[in-house]
This record gives structure tokens, sequence and C-alpha cells, in this order.
């Protein structure tokens, strides 16, 4: 087996991709044929959903994650130990807490 070698010319191998004319490439006709996969999917049927809630912390831990990606401070991965004793707080402060940081920022 030879090896390959950058410096040899005769090794490379130059495809210009302006070339090639769309009508003679058959990967367009498979691409066109397949045009109808963009549809839009169906709105979800509630009947299927999964019966099962979270808990209250997890919620909290959650909707703080939203609030403050939402006012454009996503949090980091350094950050989850700071959310998850944020979370388990009771409801209201973290309500309160989420209110503050909707108007502060």
């Amino acid at each position: 087996m030879t090896s390959w070698s950058s410096e040899n010319p005769g090794s490379r191998a130059f495809v210009d991709p302006y070339a090639v004319h769309p009508q003679d490439s058959a990967w367009t006709a498979a691409a066109r044929s397949r045009d109808d996969i963009d549809a839009l999917l169906p709105p979800p049927d509630p009947a299927q959903r999964l019966g099962f809630t979270l808990d209250p912390r997890d919620q909290r831990r959650l909707a703080l994650h939203a609030t403050l990606t939402a006012v454009g401070v996503p949090p980091m991965p350094e950050d989850r130990a700071a959310i998850d004793q944020i979370s388990a707080l009771p409801e209201d402060v973290n309500e309160v807490l989420q209110r503050w940081l909707r108007h502060t920022v």
C-alpha cells in the first residue's frame, strides 16, 4: 500500500461544482420528487399526551430557565446549583423573582 502525499500534485482531485448542470444531475431529480416531505406537521392530539405532571420544584426550575433566557441571560451549566437552590424556594418567592427579572432587564 502506498502512502498518500499532499505534495504529489497527481494525488489531488479537483471538482468544479459549477461544471455540472442541474438537468444532468440525478441528485436534483431525486430531491425534486420528495419536495412534499417539508409539509407542516398536524397539530398534536391532546388525547395522546402523556398523563404525568412535573414536580412543582421542577416547574419552577424550568420557568426560571425560560425567564432568564427570555430576558437575554441564558443560564450557563455552572449556574445549575444556584438555579436548583432558587427553585427550592416557595412558589410565591419564585414568582416575585421572575417578575423582578422580567422588569429589571
